[in-house]
């Protein structure tokens, strides 16, 4: 007789989260630091949110930047995905580099934010510690 498949809550479907990656021409990013009453209050992330049932990533990541910082995000160039099991919630993380955006970011949700180029904030969320290092390769590449 086989024996019974147990499966974890983290081995449930993830969360589809769309992320965008600011980037000056300089090559410093936004960072936002989560806001209380959010799991990893105080942490520092790339902006972004859940991908609603139905939507397409970049569209989710268009509608978040508007939400959560005011601005309207004109393009996109799909970066990487990256999953993560957090202990409140599995996630996949689609990354987009946006270099064209229209407005200056606003606090909209009471999170603060800082243009980094040597990401002297802290504490990063865990899933955007391993990004860093493959974010410096393509920084200061222009883009195609």
């Amino acid at each position: 007789m086989p024996e019974a498949i147990h499966i974890r809550p983290d081995a449930a479907r993830p969360i589809d989260v769309a992320v965008g990656i600011l980037m000056r021409p300089d090559g410093d990013v936004l960072l936002g630091q989560r806001p209380a009453g959010k799991p990893y209050a105080g942490y520092w992330e790339f902006p972004g949110g859940k991908v609603e049932p139905g939507e397409d990533i970049f569209v989710a990541l268009q509608r978040e930047f508007v939400e959560e910082l005011g601005i309207e995000v004109l393009s996109g160039e799909p970066w990487c995905c990256v999953e993560h099991v957090y202990e409140h919630a599995h996630v996949r993380l689609y990354f987009y580099i946006c270099r064209a955006w229209r407005g200056e970011p606003q606090s909209l949700e009471g999170q603060a934010f800082a243009w980094q180029g040597a990401f002297g904030v802290s504490p990063l969320l865990p899933a955007t510690i391993p990004l860093l290092e493959w974010l410096d390769r393509v920084r200061y590449a222009q883009p195609s």
